[in-house]
């Protein structure tokens, strides 16, 4: 008996009858029982009613399906001879001890507070070694009071090759709630709905840690408000009706750093807070990881942290240097690989081969020789089981870094070394290739789209896919695919004009310069020099460096007589030496690459090279001349634009309007500078050059000061100042703030 006098199939019929509204009189009369022995069973003073009368009280309550079942299974029970009252409902804890050293998860605590109130079901899933069971069993430890009627938990083993039956974990679970073993029914329907009965009405927290799938948990699901049931697993469980989800990443570093601390002594971390941090990245900032470093450090109090740096450092080796005692990182990631299917393990292991940061379903399809219609599906079971992990933009997956480490070893052990390259080779060849045309999509001349709806499909392909084809051209060039290597990046040469910090242009331009050198191409090494140099000065502020790499850039070409890349070399040396403020010299060369640039087509160099020789004069203080050469560039623009694509265009026109506004405030001419420079902001964000913007909102904003719009002006200089981030925008953002300075209070 229970505190209150009732037994579980009296409180059964209780809340069944309080949830239909029916007094003890009703249904009496629609059961065809006698009130007397109502109140006997729900007082508890009769263990059950009959079969028949409790089928008779199931109609009257009108109870059916899962509901009926357990109603009928409860009273079954409760009339087994020799069985008294039943069992006795007793304040009960299973719950194994809580991990002392949980650092991080405040956020994920204050969840569980909140879900305690909801009651219900929640899944807390998440990568092999992310600490799904210290946070559940942290999280019950503090609920506990919460959950008068008690705490319960049950490992379900379901990483194990032979997961606990649900059989067995509601036989375990009724004799934790003190249910005598002769009266634990043999079927687990039965098991299951006696399960609910003892539950139903009260406040319980159910534990239900390393679930396998949703078979083996739905038996074990409580109902009602009063209980919590909590779910570990890695899989996702999508498949529960009514369950809310919780997904657990990895630690933030300076958690991870945390409890690395926890563990091998604050003081030691004090000492290498550097490799510290080192040590936690290389983790991944996974907790068991993380854990067993710290173990590892705490057994050998003589080792540095910066030895254990250099153990981890080599990928071959980290997932083996993983280990403590019978902590292993390797065989976490084991257990979840080996329940899954031969087909998705194959998919698993191949994706490994993936060169960049994430993926979709297209580098997928090639990667692993799965038909693209088919790939999806792996790719969700791979995410489902927390092998994969989901990344912010739809349809994009990615590997935690010590996941990809155990991927790639079974890949090179379980794949013949033939069909590994061959595999490698298709996918290299996809990236490569794509990527080449995708670029050359954005030099002027070309007018279609080719194999892209568009040229923003291009843009959102070579976006989306940066890291892998920055990575396959990487790869690629170790293999001394000398060619597709030097095609590459000399595709990329106007798309990067627009993209100017978004990738490694300076990495992408070398590993061009030195395939053409291995290929004895002497032309394309004229031309990738010329792209180098433009990285060193533009996108890393090494201005003499890009000066010395354009100077051979250009006796390369003289030694070819390439007369294009002769143009291209006085071009970018004349920006240079403008930019080292040696204007004089820098005009010699502008002048020669203006004429040469004559040579060819319009949009081809002549744009460049004229707009270069009329930002010279400006800097010179020859406003006027200047001002001219850029409006002969807007006329021409204006009479051939026919022969180049609209981007282009827009870009071309914003750039040399820029440069017409810059003449324009030379001269003082500042209302007139204000307009050209909102015309040319408009024009260049449209043309994809997303990073002028913030520069010409500066100068924008100082030519409207200069003209007394102070509102205008504050608008713009707040814009640009907003946008300067890092190191290169340093002057820019001290320019900005001081323009700021010079406005009046309230203007």
């Amino acid at each position: 008996m229970n505190e209150d006098g009732t037994s579980a199939f009296g409180r059964l019929l209780l809340w069944y009858r309080r949830a239909t509204g029916m007094s003890q009189a009703e249904l009496a009369r629609v059961s065809g029982m006698s009130v007397r022995a109502l109140r006997e069973l729900e007082r508890g003073r009769a263990r059950a009613a009959q079969q028949r009368s409790t089928e008779a009280l199931a109609e009257g309550l009108g109870l059916s399906g899962d509901e009926r079942e357990e109603f009928l299974t409860t009273a079954q029970v409760y009339r087994r001879r020799g069985v008294s009252h039943g069992a006795e409902f007793l304040e009960t804890s299973s719950l194994p001890p809580r991990v002392t050293d949980l650092v991080g998860r405040r956020d994920e605590l204050e969840r569980f507070h909140a879900e305690a109130d909801a009651g219900g079901v929640v899944v807390l899933a998440g990568p092999p070694g992310v600490g799904k069971t210290a946070l559940a069993l942290t999280a019950a430890d503090e609920l506990a009071a919460r959950f008068p009627d008690g705490c319960l938990a049950v490992d379900l083993r379901g990483m194990d090759e032979q997961p606990l039956p649900a059989r067995a974990a509601l036989e375990r679970l009724l004799r934790a709630l003190d249910v005598p073993a002769a009266r634990v029914p043999a079927a687990e329907a039965e098991q299951s709905s006696l399960l609910r009965s003892l539950l139903r009405g009260r406040r319980v927290l159910l534990l239900l840690d390393n679930a396998a799938d949703e078979a083996q948990v739905r038996p074990l699901l409580t109902v009602g408000r009063g209980c919590l049931t909590v779910v570990t697993c890695r899989h996702a469980l999508a498949g529960l009706d009514g369950a809310r989800w919780m997904r657990l990443e990895p630690l933030e570093g300076a958690d991870a750093v945390g409890l690395l601390a926890a563990i091998a002594g604050a003081d030691r971390i004090a000492v290498e807070p550097q490799a510290a941090a080192e040590l936690a990245e290389l983790c991944g900032n996974l907790p068991l990881a993380v854990r067993i470093v710290g173990n590892r450090l705490a057994t050998r109090p003589r080792w540095s942290l910066d030895h254990q740096v250099k153990l981890l450092t080599d990928e071959r080796t980290r997932l083996r240097s993983l280990a403590a005692g019978d902590l292993q990182m390797r065989s976490a990631f084991e257990m979840s690989y080996h329940r899954l299917a031969r087909s998705a393990q194959a998919v698993f292991r191949r994706l490994a081969a993936l060169p960049g940061a994430d993926f979709g379903a297209e580098l997928a399809a090639v990667a692993t020789g799965v038909p693209a219609a088919d790939v999806h599906a792996h790719l969700d079971e791979l995410a489902d089981a927390s092998l994969l992990q989901t990344t912010s933009v739809p349809g994009r997956f990615q590997f935690h870094d010590l996941i990809r480490i155990f991927a790639a070893e079974r890949h090179e052990a379980e794949e013949p070394r033939q069909e590994r390259e061959r595999l490698r080779d298709a996918l290299l060849d996809h990236i490569l290739d794509t990527a080449t045309a995708a670029a050359g999509l954005f030099f002027p001349n070309v007018l279609h789209s080719g194999s892209f709806a568009s040229r923003a499909a291009a843009a959102e392909w070579l976006e989306q896919e940066g890291t892998n084809w920055v990575a396959a051209q990487r790869a690629a060039a170790g293999l001394g695919r000398h060619r597709q290597v030097v095609d590459l990046a000399e595709a990329m040469h106007w798309y990067s004009d627009s993209r100017v910090y978004q990738r490694p242009w300076e990495q992408v331009f070398r590993l061009g310069a030195e395939a053409a050198r291995a290929l004895g191409s002497r032309r394309d090494e004229a031309v990738l020099l010329n792209f180098l140099g433009w990285a060193q000065y533009v996108c890393l502020d090494r201005n003499e460096e890009g000066l010395a790499t354009h100077g051979e850039a250009l006796s390369i070409a003289v030694e070819v007589g390439d007369r294009h890349e002769q143009a291209w070399a006085h071009a970018y040396m004349s920006m240079e030496l403008l930019r080292l403020g040696r204007p004089s010299e820098a005009l010699s060369h502008s002048r020669e690459a203006a004429a040469i640039s004559a040579e060819f087509e319009f949009f081809d160099i002549q744009m460049s090279a004229r707009n270069g020789l009329g930002r010279v004069l400006h800097a010179l203080g020859r406003y006027e001349e200047a001002l001219e050469v850029h409006r002969a560039l807007l006329d021409h623009m204006d009479r051939y634009g026919a022969e180049t694509n609209k981007e282009v265009l827009r870009l071309l026109e914003g750039t040399t309007l820029e440069n017409v506004g810059n003449c324009l405030a030379g001269l003082g001419e500042w209302r007139a500078a204000g307009k050209t420079y909102r015309e040319a902001r408009a024009l260049q964000g449209a043309g994809g050059l997303e990073h002028a913007d913030a520069r010409i909102a500066l100068s924008e904003g100082a030519v409207w000061r200069e003209a007394g719009e102070y509102a205008c002006a504050r608008e713009c200089l707040e814009s640009a100042l907003a946008s300067f981030e890092g190191s290169f925008d340093r002057s820019s953002r001290e320019r900005a703030l001081a323009e700021l300075a010079l406005l009046p209070e309230g203007g």
